[in-house]
């Protein structure tokens, strides 16, 4: 049989142009993200069982099966009854009031605790904070100008005697690891964060995403404290997974 190798070169190009622009497109987008939502082995759901209250009013935190409101009165914490070192978490959150705020702690040492009095956030650890987007709205109407030390979007920094070395983007004064993507939603709407604690690196995914972290924290092993910060918040589907 005769072969028409220039028809042959030409469909054998195109082919390989046509398989060339889908790996491209793959590439841009079309991939499927990887997505942790706490399921699978070695995951277990965080219950009101879990956490005790530290400073907080009786009524502040409300737990019902795999969720928690918060009224955010008095400011304070809840804290998990256990310490935890390399870890694996899963938490979706919601805001229930324009400019609300909040957080979650992670290696909250049980000094940081000691004798706190209501109205007062713990004195160590690293803060994972969950901000509404109408905070920074609020603070550029207040202020007039644009807020440039904190954003709406999952910052993550160390709190009074803890240390860490934040990932870029960083806050004008360097304590702050900035997300390198805006993907928090807003007032009402979940929100999911996957947060990785391993060696004294903490790594943030937004809806998805990562996002914002640091190393070379201390301490590295503590408490999870929820954070109660003035407005109502609720969260629902903490997942734990502890890791060697």
């Amino acid at each position: 049989m005769r072969i028409n190798w220039s028809l042959w070169t030409f469909t054998s190009v195109c082919v390989f142009a046509l398989l060339c622009t889908s790996v491209r497109g793959d590439e841009s987008g079309s991939l499927p993200k990887a997505f942790i939502d706490g399921s699978g082995p070695g995951w277990r759901l965080l219950t009101g069982a879990d956490f005790e209250n530290v400073n907080c009013d009786d009524d502040t935190w409300t737990w019902k099966d795999d969720a928690v409101q918060c009224t955010g009165q008095p400011v304070g914490v809840t804290r998990s009854k256990k310490m935890y070192t390399n870890f694996e978490l899963v938490a979706q959150w919601r805001h229930l009031r324009s400019g609300g705020n909040s957080g979650i702690f992670v290696w909250t040492s049980e000094a940081a605790l000691r004798d706190l009095k209501p109205g007062n956030l713990p004195r160590g650890g690293i803060e994972v904070q969950v901000l509404d987007l109408g905070y920074a709205e609020q603070y550029e109407k207040s202020h007039g100008k644009k807020a440039d030390w904190f954003t709406t979007h999952g910052d993550v920094f160390p709190v009074g005697t803890a240390k860490m070395k934040p990932f870029e983007p960083t806050s004008p004064g360097g304590e702050r690891s900035f997300p390198r993507k805006h993907l928090s939603k807003g007032v009402g709407e979940w929100n999911h964060y996957y947060i990785r604690c391993v060696n004294g690196e903490v790594r943030l995914w937004v809806n998805g995403e990562e996002v914002s972290g640091g190393s070379e924290c201390d301490p590295r092993t503590g408490y999870l404290c929820l954070e109660s910060e003035g407005a109502p918040v609720e969260f629902r589907d903490l997942r734990i997974r502890e890791l060697p």
